[in-house]
């Protein structure tokens, strides 16, 4: 319950934070001069997010001084400041967050977003050394930029891993993110459109609790 093809989907919430560790092999068209300056000083660019976020990440994961659980939690404070989760909670609940009291929209959100920590950045263990070339940006509106990326197979075709953010509080944040042209967020709207539907909010809840403690245990 609750997932689309879970290899790609791993792919796609870690590619933004460990898809540059073979960075010999990354195949970047974003300047070289302007990914150097990103590591100096805050990104103020779709683009230059996505790249410092790596690269910050990648020091994580090559510091063999920390214990497993302490980088996963590092890992996910970096994450939670790069990806816009509420928005991403609110936006996977369709037409029902609208009928929700506050207090329950909280928990969702709270729960929601345990349940992605869990079932991906939790598994960045997993991680192959993908390497991403990086596309381009893509104004979609006045608000929203879409950054291409393609994560490169060692056998097949790459799977194209697109980044749709907005700018909140002049950060850049990801707010969705498609996986060879299916969005994350509207799979989970689906799924859990159907749940609510058959079952009611409290049913989703508890189907949601149950499937992030297991997740949970596995790490």
């Amino acid at each position: 319950m609750f997932s689309i093809n879970s290899r790609k989907l791993r792919l796609a919430i870690l590619g933004v934070i460990i898809a540059g560790i073979a960075v010999g092999q990354t195949i970047s068209v974003f300047r070289a001069a302007a990914l150097a300056d990103s590591l100096q000083q805050p990104a103020s660019q779709p683009g230059e997010v996505v790249q410092q976020t790596i690269h910050q990440a990648i020091a994580l994961i090559r510091d063999d001084s920390l214990p497993e659980r302490q980088r996963r939690r590092e890992l996910i404070a970096l994450v939670q400041g790069r990806f816009d989760f509420s928005e991403m909670a609110r936006s996977a609940l369709g037409r029902h967050w609208k009928t929700l009291s506050d207090d329950q929209r909280q928990q969702f959100v709270t729960v929601f977003i345990a349940f992605l920590e869990d079932a991906y950045i939790g598994k960045v263990e997993n991680y192959a050394g993908q390497p991403i070339q990086f596309a381009n940006e893509t104004q979609l509106d006045s608000d929203d930029v879409e950054v291409a990326t393609n994560i490169l197979q060692s056998q097949g075709d790459p799977v194209q891993v697109n980044y749709l953010m907005r700018q909140e509080g002049g950060e850049w944040k990801v707010y969705d993110v498609t996986v060879d042209s299916i969005s994350i967020i509207a799979n989970y709207r689906n799924q859990f459109n159907r749940v609510i539907n058959d079952k009611g909010f409290p049913a989703l809840m508890s189907a949601m609790r149950e499937k992030q403690k297991h997740l949970e245990a596995t790490i």
